[in-house]
């Protein structure tokens, strides 16, 4: 790193530079890091010269959800608006608004912004909600009716239907699914409604995450008191906290994220690195006892649909003020490490900070970059995105060494059109950009349940429990069953499943084994008390950085707080006393968010698949029972039934132990991870259910079993005593 340069260098370079940003003056000197903060001090007494105006590291660009205030229309009637809060150099960009209902000058709105230059403005924006407006909102089916209509919820709770009037049926039809608002309660009769939205047919894919949200119980509203305390919040001062805004802090995210929690920047130090994590301290805006406290406690977290996310906390807070956007000052917990030459922390320490995010990066983005191929957003950024990939290099030596489970099954990822339907299943690309982000995050993680920890203080630990014997044993026999081993008599280390899935790798069972390995595990939960991460193969872990969208997180953040005397908003007496309580809250809440989450995705694929009913589709076996087998559908993910009734014209025995069906007569045998062909019988969406037709098994055509058939009557009972004979001739010769 070069030395910074005297105010007589920066003052020349900037004369004959004079449009220069402070990004372009610290390129020019190579000064990098930290040492940015010495250039600020810099430019501030250059400023009092009058030779720089102040300059941003960014020249200014609006987040993609940000308050705007509007303006009013001009003399062709479109409105227009300006951002509430603008740092970027120049004049505030002019937004036109589109499709604006009920909202005139002087409203405060939260709007999705896009960058689309017109003639008169530079952003288009598509409004969210009106700031300080909260509709309730009612699902149901509309049901014509002599006069309107009525809306009939379809959340299992409701008691009442609302009536709709002629004038505000808004062209819904008799058994749709619509949103409606109340209108107000009648001087007599049932309340009444407005549609505001036609939603179509109940069992169409646009439908199916709002039946989840409700069937499931997802809290999908907020209450006007939590929306209003959100709304009221205003951006962070510097105040106390440290200025790392001119430190390159960067995020890497999916390409549709519409939050950024975590931002990294990682410096070469010597043989090892400077590695520093920043997190949207939420902590912040959503105090203890306070509304959104206990909303963001009772959702415990947001819940991720291919569709739409119901987010833990209002849009104005999760996708505006708490977000790291590019370009916009942003109060964080920033977490700085020494890292050695191997990838193992030396040192760490946290700071309650003040960010700027140099830019917000895809991960596609990101791996481009890494290998060279630059665009103009990491082209001014190489350097610092070179030495995070080389910290991240280290870390996995680290990693290797601490051999954590390894797990690796494909991601399938569902594709939707704007009218909400599947186009397509896509298999999500892995890059070593998710990677580096998922390291630095464990090492993050990691680094709060150790502070916490050392200083006595009280948090919620991330717990994941070591696999029962039952499972294990059940895991050993799927090995034995594809001629595999996972040795007993040890104590159980993940090295060992390592070694499973290694044995695995590249063979057919490839896929079965990382499956049965993964149900094998325990589900992780959260607990005040620390019994280990046995997945990671950490002693200690805690969740730090999502707090966004975990509340768990945000319990570690207020510890933190308490923990080094930054302010008054830590954890509160109320919030020590519950701890308990609050972890089995939020544990609930999350597999109550999983279980929504893989239901829609269950109907997503159905409807996808319910044109291409009668059609064949190779597939895995991946689970064997009683009543019929699973198979896995290789193309789409989906899972689908084969009921046993369905399968050849004899009996077959289960054996459960094994996950196996043998025919009685055929003596064909049916079981985990076997190549098969299937014909899709039905599809249903309403309830993403699969009914398969067995054809093939590892390539052949199932056998045809001789002498009629053994379904039912006197002949299946004979076979089921000749078994139960068998089974007691075995035991007696044993016991002899």
């Amino acid at each position: 790193m070069k030395q910074l340069p005297s105010l007589t260098e920066l003052r020349a370079w900037m004369t004959a530079n004079p449009d220069a940003t402070r990004r372009d003056i610290a390129r020019a000197f190579g000064i990098k890091g930290a040492a940015k903060i010495d250039l600020k001090a810099l430019l501030r007494e250059l400023e009092g010269e009058g030779v720089a105006s102040r300059r941003r590291a960014s020249g200014g660009a609006l987040p993609p959800v940000t308050v705007l205030e509007v303006l009013g229309p001009d003399a062709d009637g479109d409105l227009f608006a300006r951002p509430i809060e603008w740092r970027g150099q120049g004049a505030a960009p002019r937004v036109i608004l589109l499709a604006p209902k009920d909202i005139g000058a002087g409203d405060r709105v939260l709007a999705k912004c896009e960058a689309i230059r017109g003639p008169d403005y530079d952003y288009q924006a598509k409004i969210i909600r009106k700031i300080g407006a909260n509709p309730q909102r009612i699902l149901g089916l509309f049901r014509t009716g002599a006069e309107g209509g009525r809306v009939m919820p379809i959340d299992k709770g409701a008691d009442r239907d609302w009536m709709v009037g002629p004038h505000d049926v808004n062209g819904a039809q008799d058994g749709e699914l619509v949103l409606a608002e109340p209108m107000g309660r009648a001087r007599f009769g049932p309340p009444r409604a407005h549609v505001v939205e036609r939603l179509g047919d109940p069992t169409a894919p646009k439908a199916v995450s709002l039946i989840a949200i409700h069937q499931h119980g997802i809290r999908d509203a907020f209450d006007d008191a939590v929306v209003a305390e959100a709304d009221s919040a205003q951006p962070m001062p510097l105040g106390k906290r440290l200025d790392l805004r001119d430190v390159p802090l960067m995020t890497i995210d999916p390409w549709d994220a519409r939050d950024h929690d975590d931002a990294l920047f990682a410096e070469k130090r010597g043989d090892g690195f400077t590695l520093w994590v920043a997190i949207a301290d939420v902590a912040a805006y959503v105090r203890p006892g306070s509304e959104l406290d206990r909303e963001a406690r009772k959702r415990g977290n947001s819940t991720y649909f291919p569709d739409r996310v119901v987010p833990m906390l209002p849009d104005t807070l999760s996708g505006d003020l708490c977000s790291l956007h590019e370009g916009v000052d942003r109060p964080c917990i920033a977490l700085e490490m020494q890292i050695d030459a191997e990838g193992n922390k030396t040192d760490h320490k946290f700071h309650r900070a003040m960010m700027r995010s140099a830019a917000s990066l895809t991960y596609e983005q990101a791996q481009a970059a890494d290998d060279g191929r630059l665009d103009a957003q990491t082209e001014p950024l190489a350097g610092p995105l070179g030495d995070l990939f080389a910290c991240y290099r280290a870390l996995t030596r680290a990693r290797e060494r601490r051999a954590p489970l390894e797990i690796d099954l494909p991601e399938r990822q569902i594709v939707l059109s704007d009218e909400g339907r599947v186009t397509s299943v896509a298999f999500k690309e892995r890059f070593d950009a998710h990677k580096l982000v998922e390291e630095c995050m464990v090492l993050a993680n990691v680094a709060a349940a150790e502070t916490l920890r050392e200083k006595g203080r009280p948090l919620l630990y991330r717990v994941h429990e070591e696999p029962s014997p039952d499972k294990l044993e059940g895991l050993r026999q799927v090995a034995r069953e594809t001629g595999l081993v996972l040795a007993k008599g040890q104590v159980l280390h993940t090295r060992h499943l390592n070694r499973l899935l290694a044995q695995a790798e590249g063979t057919e069972f490839d896929e079965m084994i990382n499956m049965a390995t993964l149900r094998s595990m325990t589900q992780a939960y959260y607990a005040p008390q620390n019994f280990g991460h046995f997945g990671l193969a950490l002693r200690e872990y805690a969740h730090f950085t999502s707090p966004i969208r975990r509340y768990a997180d945000l319990i570690v953040h207020r510890a933190l707080i308490s923990a080094h005397g930054w302010g008054d908003d830590g954890l509160s007496p109320w919030d020590v006393e519950h701890l308990e309580d609050t972890a089995k809250a939020i544990s609930e809440a999350e597999r109550r968010s999983m279980t929504a989450e893989r239901d829609t995705n269950d109907r997503y694929l159905a409807a996808f698949l319910a044109e291409r009913v009668g059609a064949e589709f190779a597939g895995r076996i991946s689970g064997v029972a009683r009543f019929g087998v699973f198979v896995k559908l290789d193309e789409t993910g989906a899972d689908g039934l084969v009921p046993i009734r369905s399968i050849g014209a004899e009996y077959f025995r289960h054996d459960p132990d094994a996950q196996s069906l043998t025919g009685e007569r055929t003596g064909i045998t049916i079981s985990m991870g076997q190549q098969v062909l299937v014909k899709l019988a039905e599809a249903e969406p309403i309830t993403g259910g699969l009914m398969l037709e067995l054809l093939e098994v590892d390539g052949d055509a199932l056998p045809v079993a001789r002498g009629g058939p053994a379904r039912g009557g006197p002949k299946r009972k004979a076979a089921k005593a000749k078994h139960k004979s068998a089974k007691l001739a075995r035991k007696s010769r044993r016991k002899g």
